[in-house]
């Protein structure tokens, strides 16, 4: 059974440990404690919060599509030159950038804070454990 101190998860979550511990309190996701007295939270009681939809961000998209990767977060550099644009955006705490004409960084208003949402439709990812196995 995997379990995860109070910073771990937290930043697992993309929230302050402050946040996560009201949320323990609220009994939004449950808690329990290590051998040394510590704070911790199941990895399987995580992995169920992270899959509901009271952790989820508000996807300001609202067209249906058949993409489940989707980043939503703010626009932190936009490169262009005349024909192509590297656009950079912050997703609690991940980082995506993706390459794009400069038309359509024009058209969608892509500007340093903008709101936007990043999908990703792919069919070769790799999964990696902290140990060093992986899986395509």
């Amino acid at each position: 059974m995997t379990v995860f101190r109070i910073r771990q998860a937290a930043d697992l979550l993309g929230v302050s440990d402050d946040t996560l511990r009201r949320w323990i309190e609220q009994g939004r996701i449950a808690s329990g404690t290590d051998d040394s007295g510590r704070a911790t939270v199941d990895g399987a009681d995580l992995a169920g919060f992270l899959a509901s939809a009271e952790s989820g961000r508000h996807d300001p998209v609202t067209r249906g599509t058949s993409a489940r990767n989707r980043f939503v977060g703010i626009v932190t550099h936009v490169q262009s030159d005349p024909v192509m644009s590297q656009v950079e955006m912050r997703s609690g705490p991940h980082r995506v950038v993706s390459l794009m004409s400069t038309e359509a960084v024009r058209e969608l208003g892509l500007e340093v804070g903008s709101l936007a949402t990043a999908t990703v439709k792919a069919t070769a990812v790799v999964v990696e454990t902290p140990s060093g196995r992986s899986a395509v």
